[in-house]
């Protein structure tokens, strides 16, 4: 099988293609990853390092990048235009894709169409393609006849969404038609559980069509912990510090013996992930400002000079918040540490298509607060793994964070249910041996039609 992300290694989604491939492999499957990448940004975001161990087929955005416009960039084989984006960030290179006029959108088609045809695609048994993407109408050119697998993350439904309520983007319609064509093109559809309905909504397919699938994490990576508290939080706080400012590089930030005093005074709730709106950072800092709970809160990643709206440093700053920190960006083998020198995990976004992060914590036995909707409503069993709050409420934030840091007992008791349960739900071996039946279930039915 072929199996295919237009995007470089950055976010969820890279995470769970790279862990579902290795997991088909290890279950006797042969797959060839095609993926984007670049080299300018260290090992995170080069497909070579992160995916290593695979039969990777990468296609470097790198040279795409000194274009006068990466999006349209014309080069070798083993190249393409710099990605689009599902999400609208003015001053970033990866432009949104409902801006992409007509020729920068036939630009990317027919580079990933070169590339899939040099990855042998029309020689797969089966194509399992991340996102709905331009990758989806290279497949069509590339391997027709062989089935496609589509895999939704979530982040194509935020920006279809966005177009139906009226978003102005130049292209918003015509690439609201291109995602449902290629759904529909597909032969199966899998997402996250909180995801299917409004997929099938969005996307205009028969419910039947799209299989429910968690995502996963590693059972030999994530897992229960025994660590120094300060001597993590010193290292990553005071003495070896990645936290950035706006426009400053990773290590702007430090802190000194006061942050790790506090640090120390009582529980500590830990974020991980990026600095997108739909994360809801000043939401979750204001709620964190109005609770003013006995605890320290301490916000990791934040992907080297990415953010959306207000960067969380000025929210800290505008809020007064001494006990919040910025710990900056970590690779996926650094947080079991973190997280097992946490107490609890928080997620504030309320349209998290699954909620990764929750899962991982999970299995190093760290409970999570996180919004009642979508996919952490179907991991997180209230009052038992975690705690929900109402979605658009800081309020019932707030009250949630302050009962989470004033039971300790409580705590514990939620720690102990979620190592027990996220391993049998959460594990990727199980993960990849329900998407291993759904791979050849389209397989088998594309052999009959054939």
């Amino acid at each position: 099988m072929v199996s295919g992300t237009l995007f470089f290694p950055r976010g969820g989604s890279a995470f769970v293609a790279g862990a579902l491939a290795r997991g088909l492999c290890e279950r006797g499957a042969e797959v060839t990853l095609v993926a984007g990448s670049r080299h300018d940004v260290g090992d995170m975001s080069d497909a070579r390092a992160f995916y290593a161990g695979l039969d990777l087929h990468e296609v470097d955005f790198t040279p795409a990048l000194a274009a006068d416009d990466p999006m349209t960039f014309a080069g070798p084989p083993g190249t393409a235009p710099l990605q689009p984006s599902f999400e609208d960030r003015p001053d970033a290179p990866d432009r949104i894709f409902a801006s992409l006029d007509d020729a920068a959108y036939h630009a990317q088609a027919a580079a990933w169409t070169r590339e899939l045809s040099a990855a042998g695609a029309e020689h797969a048994g089966v194509l399992h393609l991340h996102h709905l993407t331009p990758l989806n109408a290279a497949a069509e050119a590339a391997a027709p006849g062989v089935p496609v697998v589509g895999h939704l993350h979530g982040t194509e439904l935020l920006m279809l969404e966005a177009i139906v309520e009226g978003a102005a983007w130049a292209h918003g319609e015509k690439w609201a038609e291109r995602l449902r064509r290629w759904a529909a093109g597909c032969a199966e559809l899998v997402a996250a559980p909180g995801n299917r309905d409004r997929a099938t909504g969005l996307l205009g397919v028969p419910r039947e069509r799209l299989t429910p699938l968690p995502n996963g994490f590693d059972p030999e990576l994530f897992r229960p912990l025994d660590v120094d508290r300060r001597a993590v939080w010193r290292r990553v706080l005071v003495d070896e510090p990645r936290g950035w400012a706006p426009g400053g590089r990773p290590g702007s930030i430090r802190y000194g013996d006061g942050a790790l005093a506090q640090i120390m005074r009582g529980p500590v709730i830990v974020y991980v992930g990026r600095f997108t709106d739909a994360k809801r950072l000043p939401f979750l800092l204001e709620a964190f400002a109005e609770a003013r709970p006995p605890a320290s809160l301490v916000l990791v990643g934040g992907h080297p000079g990415e953010w959306e709206g207000e960067h969380p440093a000025d929210a800290i700053e505008r809020l007064g918040l001494s006990d919040a920190m910025l710990a900056g960006w970590y690779e996926q083998a650094e947080l079991p540490e973190l997280l097992a020198a946490s107490d609890v995990l928080v997620l504030p976004s309320a349209e998290e298509s699954f909620g990764q992060v929750i899962v991982e914590a999970l299995a190093c036995g760290v409970p999570a607060i996180a919004a009642d909707s979508l996919g952490p409503a179907h991991i997180i069993e209230d009052g038992e793994l975690g705690w929900l709050f109402a979605p658009e409420d800081r309020g019932s934030l707030a009250a949630t964070l302050t009962a989470a840091v004033a039971d300790a007992g409580e705590r514990a008791r939620r720690s102990r249910r979620a190592r027990e349960e996220a391993p049998r739900r959460f594990g990727w071996p199980a993960i990849a041996a329900r998407l291993e039946e759904i791979l050849r279930r389209a397989h088998q039915a594309g052999a009959g039609r054939a």
